[in-house]
Parts: C-alpha cells; sequence; structure tokens
C-alpha cells in the first residue's frame, strides 16, 4: 500500500491529472491485479449477509416503498429486486435504490470504521444491478466488488466526514462508481470522471443520523447508488465532472472538509497490488449501530451475574468518542432517551441498547425495537441510568491504525444501591475477526435462514444459497438469477400504484 497525500493546490497551480487522488483511484480500478480466493470467500459471505437482511426488511414501510417506486421503472433485460420473480426485471439504478434501502434498513450489515464510518456491502446492490443489466458474469461482478470495497475502506481511512458533520455516503458513492468502471471494463479516464461526479453530486449532512433519525437513513445509500450509476453513465457516453474534486480551490475539502489548509493521507494499493480490504471489514450479529456491538455482547456476558436490576443504581459505559458522541449521552439528544422513539432512532442510542441487552440477555432485529418493548417501565427505569463518558484509552484504540489493535467496546461498570459495583469490558464483538466466535460461511448461511424463516420457501434459500456460492462460475444468465424471491401475495407493493408521481 502506498499513502498518497492529498490536500488543496490554489487554481493558479495546476494540478496533474496523474497526482490527483480521483485519478489515483481510477488506476486501481482499472489495475488488474490478481483476487485471491479468500477476498472471493467473502465477497460470497457477503452477497448472502446483504440477501438476508434485505429479506427480513421487504416488508417494512420505507423498503416497500422504494420498492413500489422502482416498480414504475420496468426494463427489458434489466436488473432483478429483491423479493419480486426473477423474470420480472427493472432499470438498473432504480433496482439499486430498492435493494440498497432494503440492505440498509435494519441496520444489520457489515461495517468498516476507521477515520470515519461506513458499511461497505452498500457497494452491493448498485454493482449487481448494473451487472445483470448490462450481461456481466460472476467474475466480472467478482472485479467490481472487489474494486467498491478497495476504495471505500481506503477512503475511510484516509478522510472523515464525521468532524465536518457530512453523512459517509460521500466516500460510498465514488466508490461505487469506480466499482460500476471495473465491473464494465471502463478506461481510467472515464472511472476518473465518475469518480469525481460522485463526489461533487454525494455531499450531505450528518443530519440524517441525528436528532430524530428517520427513514432516510435507510434510504441515504441507495440514493448514492442510484446517483452513482448515472454519473457513470454520463461519463460514458463522453461527459466530465468538476475537477479537481477533491484537491480544488473550491473542492470539497477546500469548502466543505478541514479546509484549504487541510491536508490527509489515503492508503491505496499499489500497482500489481491485491485488492484485499474486504477481509478488512466485519458484519454485525446485532441488528443495531457497529459500536454496539460489542457492548450487547458485554450486556449478555454482565447479566448471569445479576440478580435485581432494580437494585442497580447507574450503569456508565466508558467509550470511544465516536460512540460517545454518536449514539452516547455525549451526543446531548433527548431522542436517545425517549421511550416513543422511531426504531431508527433507537439504533442509534447505546443507553437503551444495552439496557435491553442487559435485561434480556439477546438481541433481536425486530422484538428488541417493538414500542411495548422500549415502553416497558421496568426498561425505562433501567435506560434512563445509564450515562456514556469518552476514555481517550477506548478512543486511540477505535482510531489504532494497526487492525489487530483496534477496539469498538467499552469498560462497563455497573453501580448498584448498596454501592458493590460490577465491571467488565470488551473490545470487539464476538463475531468480529478478532473476536470470540469469527463469523465464517456457516454463520453467514445461519443468519440467512434465520432473517428469511417464514418468508421465502426453502426450495427458494436453497437455489439462492446454491447459486451465489459459484459465483466465480456463474455465466451472464445465470447471474440473472442471483435475486430472492418471495411469494407476491405476502409482499407489500408487489403491484404498480398510483400513489406518487411515477
Amino acid at each position: 500500500m502506498k499513502k498518497h497525500i492529498v490536500k488543496v493546490y490554489p487554481s493558479k497551480e495546476k494540478l496533474e491529472k496523474k497526482d490527483q487522488l480521483a485519478w489515483k483511484m481510477a488506476e486501481v480500478a482499472t489495475d488488474p491485479a490478481p483476487i485471491k480466493d479468500d477476498v472471493v470467500d467473502m465477497i460470497i459471505n457477503r452477497i448472502i449477509d446483504n440477501a438476508s437482511v434485505a429479506v427480513a426488511s421487504l416488508n417494512r414501510r420505507p423498503v416497500a416503498n422504494a420498492r413500489s417506486q422502482t416498480l414504475t421503472h420496468p426494463r427489458e433485460g434489466g436488473a432483478t429486486v429483491f423479493g419480486m420473480p426473477n423474470n420480472q426485471k427493472f432499470s438498473a439504478e432504480w433496482a439499486a435504490w430498492a435493494n440498497g434501502t432494503a440492505v440498509r434498513e435494519l441496520d444489520f450489515h457489515d461495517t468498516f470504521l476507521a477515520a470515519d464510518y461506513s458499511h461497505p456491502g452498500d457497494n452491493i446492490p448498485p454493482i449487481l444491478a448494473v451487472a445483470q443489466q448490462k450481461g456481466k458474469s460472476g467474475q466480472d461482478l467478482i472485479k467490481g466488488l472487489a474494486t467498491g470495497y478497495e476504495l471505500h475502506v481506503n477512503l475511510v481511512k484516509g478522510i472523515c466526514l464525521h468532524k465536518h458533520k457530512k453523512d459517509h455516503i460521500a466516500h460510498l458513492c465514488p466508490a461505487q462508481a469506480a466499482g460500476i468502471g471495473t465491473l464494465l471494463g471502463l478506461s481510467t479516464e472515464t472511472i476518473y470522471q465518475a469518480i469525481q461526479q460522485a463526489v461533487h453530486v454525494s455531499f450531505t449532512t450528518r443530519q440524517s443520523r441525528k436528532g430524530e433519525i428517520s427513514s432516510w437513513k435507510a434510504y441515504a445509500p441507495a440514493h448514492a447508488a442510484k446517483l452513482a450509476i448515472e454519473a457513470v453513465d454520463r461519463c460514458m457516453r463522453g461527459e466530465g465532472a468538476p475537477s479537481p474534486i477533491y484537491e480544488g480551490e473550491d473542492s470539497v475539502i477546500a469548502y466543505m472538509l478541514d479546509g484549504k489548509e487541510g491536508k490527509y493521507e489515503v492508503p491505496l494499493p499499489e500497482k500489481g497490488e491485491e485488492k484485499r480490504a474486504i477481509l478488512e471489514t466485519y458484519t454485525k450479529e446485532h441488528s443495531a449501530e457497529y459500536q454496539s456491538q460489542a457492548l450487547i455482547d458485554l450486556a449478555r456476558r454482565m447479566k448471569t451475574k445479576i440478580t435485581h436490576f432494580e437494585e442497580i443504581k447507574e450503569i456508565i459505559i466508558h467509550t470511544s468518542h465516536h460512540t460517545h458522541y454518536v449514539i452516547g449521552t455525549g451526543a446531548g439528544d433527548p431522542q436517545k432517551m425517549d421511550p416513543n422513539a422511531s426504531r431508527e432512532t433507537l439504533d442509534h442510542s447505546i443507553m437503551y441498547i444495552f439496557a435491553v441487552a442487559l435485561q434480556d440477555g439477546t438481541w433481536h432485529h425486530v422484538d428488541s425495537y417493538t414500542p411495548e418493548r422500549a415502553k416497558r417501565p421496568d426498561t425505562v427505569r433501567l435506560w434512563h441510568k445509564i450515562k456514556t463518558l469518552e476514555d481517550p484509552q477506548w478512543t486511540e484504540a477505535y482510531h489504532a491504525t494497526d487492525p489487530n489493535k483496534k477496539r469498538f467496546g467499552g469498560r462497563v461498570e455497573i453501580i448498584f444501591n448498596n454501592g458493590e459495583k460490577l465491571v467488565d469490558e470488551l473490545g470487539v464483538a464476538d463475531a468480529h475477526p478478532a473476536g470470540a466466535r469469527p463469523f465464517k460461511r456457516a454463520d453467514y448461511i445461519r443468519k440467512f435462514e434465520t432473517l428469511t424463516a417464514g418468508l421465502i420457501t426453502p426450495a427458494e434459500s436453497q437455489r439462492f444459497l446454491t447459486l451465489v456460492q459459484k459465483l466465480p462460475e456463474l455465466t451472464a444468465t445465470e447471474l440473472q438469477q442471483l435475486n430472492v424471491q418471495m411469494s407476491l401475495e405476502a409482499l407489500t407493493h408487489s403491484k404498480r400504484d398510483e400513489r406518487g408521481i411515477f
């Protein structure tokens, strides 16, 4: 890996194209470095993972509405949509919209945390949709996804968006565009322009993850997917982009990030170097914000040593800056303590999550979020006794450059009315590669079977799992079938309606 210095240059000091970050990213996208079996295996795992959480969310309102919009854009030879029959195809950008929303809705797929946040699995819906529409093979899809993950992860390592309250889709969209470029075998020049367009149009604020969090949190990566597909399409037709998008005098760095004196280091593979960033990412065992994963596991462990929850006086979670200020009491969001808060808000409240996990000793993607569960009086009492504090040691571990030293959990002090304390800590989730029970292929399959049980037939489950595990050998015709179908009678909004504009 080589670290590239990225900073702002005045217009009078012309920065050569070859020295721009977007060009270097495009060079990675067009570099035919070999992809090893362990990377291919993880790509398959993450396609299974995405399908698991997508199917489980198909009848939730945001997902059903995204699908109903997509149904108004049928296209012969297009792409498939989760839940819909494989012989019904839709325009790729709209299929990516529906599928991306389904994947993101439950906050239950893969994650990578470094200088910023990311859910790299959000690269899969648009790249797969374009692959289906353009008649690409399983091998082509693998190459595109390896690029999407590689660039997404490395942008997240090098450039912090959250510091300036910018949403993390600003790193996702250019990665999606580059991945599509690799998939289609486009030139470095075309991908370079598409990356810049994608960056330019995808900067949004983090209000989508602040205060009263709405369904836009689920729509945001799907919106990036549509923007990425459209950017690539325009550039394939010869259009250009604002340039240099990162380093220019009026660029995103100059006016949306660290300013004209800002300087970043973004690592990228050198020519011929393998794209292995997907192996640094990790999925979720629990349907909640990633910083809560280890703390849910810790709550399960601590529950075994508690007899009476009403005897708890206070719970203090010592954790990282990110956890404290994003999902903890440091966020200053009263909604995070509100029993009437939305599901999207509750999954960004570690106080709520820890209280429920401590009482129940488990976590469920539906049951743990129901209004009845959130309003249970004893839970509310316990919930309101919890606060978070930033601990510099946990912040340092969160930002560790060595993946083996990164920690995302915290140390918990449970203080009882009699003055006794129960103290324990956990750095990484059980399912993390360095955790107690790292996720393997069997775990991804189990997650799929658990989340799709009762929603799809056993035959459909077996068909999909068999097909996806043969991804490297799939022909273009077979890739058209890489989708999970559901009975239309059980699917909300499975037919075109007239509720909106489309």
